[in-house]
């Protein structure tokens, strides 16, 4: 066998073997879509359940959550902290540059100063590259159990200094799955609540015959349901983000899978052409020595 041949076996056995660890991570990123997918859903009831408490909350009494003084302040006196989820793993092609862009944009149009916490150091570098004070850096959940943690931590940090009075506003920006497109980048603002969105609670009609009733404070109840309504916006957007960096993550391994087929069907194609060639060889050789003993026999007859 020639040297070629040799060398094309030893591409196609290469190529075959990432193309097995390619389809591998396919089927790992498939299925962690499905459970990242799975989880937010499994939110629907429970936010749903956060609402009604609102609503009962409020409809006691109409005024919104944030403070007076806050509500009065001029927005371009108002600090604003934005939670950015981003991606730590690579094959995700431009996930963090998409969603840094956005953030970076929309919080520059914003008036008032800014904070950033970062879930992730590559959109933790792409955001300080870009100027904007950073705040802190998460490392991004690698399971469903480990997103709860995490938006622990972030709450924790995020309301410290929100009782602080450094920040009035607080924005989250993650990508979010999307049919054909992937994913888009999104952003919610969290607080101050929404009004329109405050008065929409109020007019949801309770769904049993007896009324609701607040135990305990009615400040002390408010409080807790907006924090567990912050903690339900924090692991979807987290939830939405991970997804997201797994379909971009699949949509390149099936990028590679059909680059690998094509390669071993060049590469199979060349190596059956020089077998072919090296067969034909052979045979000519076989042909012309026999009729060169031949020839040489009817010479000696």
């Amino acid at each position: 066998m020639s040297d070629s041949m040799v060398s094309l076996r030893r591409k196609i056995r290469s190529a075959a073997d990432l193309q097995s660890v390619v389809r591998t991570m396919k089927v790992l990123a498939a299925s962690s879509i499905g459970q990242y997918e799975k989880s937010v859903r499994a939110l629907a009831d429970y936010y749903r359940a956060v609402e009604l408490g609102l609503g009962a909350c409020l409809r006691e009494d109409e005024s919104t959550v944030m403070p007076p003084a806050e509500q009065s302040e001029p927005a371009s006196n108002r600090a604003i902290g934005a939670v950015v989820f981003g991606s730590d793993q690579g094959l995700v092609g431009q996930f963090n540059d998409v969603v840094a862009d956005y953030a970076i944009k929309t919080l520059t149009e914003l008036p008032g100063k800014h904070q950033v916490w970062a879930i992730g150091e590559r959109v933790h570098a792409r955001l300080a590259d870009a100027g904007l004070p950073m705040m802190g850096l998460f490392a991004v959940p690698n399971s469903v159990k480990a997103i709860t943690p995490l938006v622990g931590e972030i709450q924790i940090e995020s309301e410290e200094r929100r009782a602080k009075g450094e920040y009035a506003c607080l924005y989250v920006f993650h990508n979010r799955p999307q049919v054909g497109s992937l994913y888009e980048p999104v952003s919610q603002r969290l607080l101050p609540l929404d009004e329109q969105w405050q008065h929409g609670l109020v007019e949801v009609r309770w769904p049993t015959k007896n009324p609701p009733e607040v135990m305990r404070s009615r400040s002390e109840t408010l409080r807790g349901l907006v924090r567990e309504y912050l903690f339900i916006s924090l692991f979807r957007a987290c939830a939405e983000s991970l997804a997201s960096e797994n379909a971009s993550r699949l949509a390149a391994m099936e990028r590679a899978d059909r680059n690998i087929d094509e390669l071993l069907e060049n590469l199979q194609a060349t190596f059956h052409l020089l077998r072919q060639s090296g067969i034909d060889e052979e045979l000519f050789d076989v042909t012309s020595g026999f009729e060169a003993l031949i020839g040489s026999r009817r010479q000696n007859g």
